[in-house]
């Protein structure tokens, strides 16, 4: 749906949903007050009126303990620590870790640490299984390193394997764009990030957006 709007003085369309371009952002204090004429509220008010009876069960006991994490580690706990925290409310006793094989180092200390809080950690690197590239349809010149034996990153068996195991949440740990969205879909098991890859930014693919002129040639 588009809404016919004036942003800067000028008429445009804008494409609703699309809360980015809200700039009072009324549903998080005054739900009442006036918004935009794109805001869901008032394009989409059935489908936000009747998202309230999806929780229940499962959805609603997630969302009131990353409400309580919120209150209790808000801008003092690591993400880490909150995984911990989230994990320990909800009285889970099996995680997953599915990790990039780059940061093998990182997920070793990750299990070791849910593991020091009595956890039962699972963990599956990206390559388990060691399949080429070329069994998914890549040549040889689509390979970083052609005419090498290179594995394919494996999503679908680290939820599998952790699917057959039993975690309660499974946890990414810098997954390659589109892989973690392969382990997403297959995984049985509720999912949070950890950590988002970003090999440019340290991980952190907010650097690009802070400091945009610096990495302008790059995006």
């Amino acid at each position: 749906m588009y809404v016919g709007v004036i942003l800067s003085g000028k008429a445009v369309s804008i494409r609703s949903p699309n809360c980015a371009y809200c700039k009072v952002k009324p549903c998080s204090r005054e739900p009442q007050a006036v918004k935009p004429d794109f805001c869901p509220m008032l394009t989409y008010s059935d489908i936000v009126s009747e998202s309230i009876n999806k929780y229940v069960g499962v959805v609603k006991d997630l969302h009131r303990t990353a409400s309580t994490v919120e209150k209790e580690g808000y801008c003092v706990w690591p993400r880490l620590r909150e995984v911990y925290e989230f994990s320990k409310m909800l009285n889970l006793r099996k995680l997953g870790v599915a990790f990039c094989i780059g940061l093998s180092d990182e997920a070793e200390f990750v299990v070791k640490y849910l593991e020091s809080k009595g956890f039962e950690v699972y963990s599956v690197c990206c390559k388990c299984g060691g399949f080429d590239k070329t069994l998914v349809g890549l040549s040889e010149e689509q390979k970083l390193r052609p005419n090498t034996h290179e594995s394919i990153c494996n999503p679908v068996v680290q939820a599998e394997l952790l699917n057959n195991v039993g975690t309660e949440l499974n946890i990414v740990v810098g997954l390659c764009v589109g892989h973690d969205t392969i382990f997403i879909t297959y995984s049985k098991a509720p999912v949070t990030y950890l950590i988002v890859k970003d090999r440019v930014t340290g991980h952190n693919p907010a650097a690009a957006i802070y400091v945009q002129n610096y990495f302008k040639s790059r995006l």
